[in-house]
């Protein structure tokens, strides 16, 4: 099947993160173009895509290949490679890219200092360029330099088609294979570029809830404290994140946690069910919460 499709792939010099982004006119592109593991490379495969070349590149990165090599070892045996398009940013800083004769027009590559942008499909033959740019010339961190990257594609022309579907997945510099920093798709929208967007703030707010449950294990409840609020002013409509939120507050500020539940309990009532069947073990701060909030309702809050 052919997949009009831009992507990048990338590694962060000053983190060792390693990313891919890319949107399509296509069902679900997230799911057969974008590859990553933590240490060892990121990849994208599309055009005429062979989903087992994402896998199969990240293989021979972890073999010891650099970019160029791992895209090359994948196409060896593959009779098809005309119609290819890859893409590969190995833990080393290099990336390489590979368009086959047979992509359809306008097709092409960007090579730069750590990044690969590759495209099939296009409406016009700028959007590869457009896309190294935006990434060389954006301040954020990857997730952000990589979407910058889509933008400006979009802005460009971007597939000929129109667009329907994008994804992101970022991975660490070390980590378990199966570990990520963000892995968000969007499979079928009208704007997916923006959906994405919301999709990666939802996603940054509940990294900050993570980081926050570690530090309340650790005993840090003030910091903890701060990283809960963080996580629910970035993410206001996420009442899941604003109850938990409370939990976590009313470690080290019982009054200031419960008050955040009640604003959970607010938009939906069903957060208070769930308060009464919270178990000590998991939440200890559920029934000190539990507590405060009947004190301040005079009983009616169950």
């Amino acid at each position: 099947m052919r997949r009009g499709t831009y992507s990048i792939v990338a590694r962060d010099p000053s983190t060792g993160e390693l990313g891919v982004a890319v949107q399509s006119h296509w069902f679900a592109v997230g799911s057969v173009v974008a590859w990553a593991r933590p240490g060892v490379g990121a990849a994208a495969t599309q055009s005429v895509a062979e989903v087992a070349h994402g896998p199969n590149a990240l293989d021979r990165l972890q073999a010891g290949l650099d970019a160029r090599g791992a895209i090359a070892a994948v196409l060896a045996d593959d009779d098809l490679a005309h119609f290819r398009q890859l893409g590969a940013a190995d833990a080393r800083g290099g990336a390489a890219a590979h368009t086959g004769s047979g992509c359809i027009p306008y097709a092409g590559q960007v090579i730069g200092q750590g990044f690969a942008c590759q495209a099939n499909m296009l409406a016009t033959d700028t959007v590869p360029e457009a896309m190294a740019e935006a990434y060389r010339v954006h301040d954020g961190d990857l997730a952000e330099r990589l979407l910058a990257a889509l933008d400006a594609a979009e802005a460009a022309g971007g597939d000929v088609r129109g667009h329907q579907s994008a994804a992101l997945l970022v991975v660490p510099a070390t980590g378990e294979h199966w570990r990520t920093r963000f892995d968000v798709r969007v499979d079928d929208h009208g704007e997916p570029l923006a959906e994405l967007r919301r999709l990666l703030r939802l996603a940054r707010a509940y990294e900050l809830a993570g980081r926050a449950d570690i530090l309340l294990a650790a005993g840090d409840h003030a910091a903890a404290s701060g990283l809960y609020v963080q996580a629910a002013e970035l993410a206001p409509e996420a009442d899941e994140l604003t109850f938990w939120a409370g939990l976590g507050v009313a470690a080290g500020d019982l009054d200031g946690g419960a008050e955040l539940v009640r604003r959970a309990a607010l938009r939906k009532p069903s957060w208070l069910t769930l308060l009464e069947r919270l178990p000590a073990e998991l939440a200890p701060t559920a029934e000190p919460v539990r507590a405060a909030l009947r004190k301040a309702d005079g009983g009616g809050v169950p």
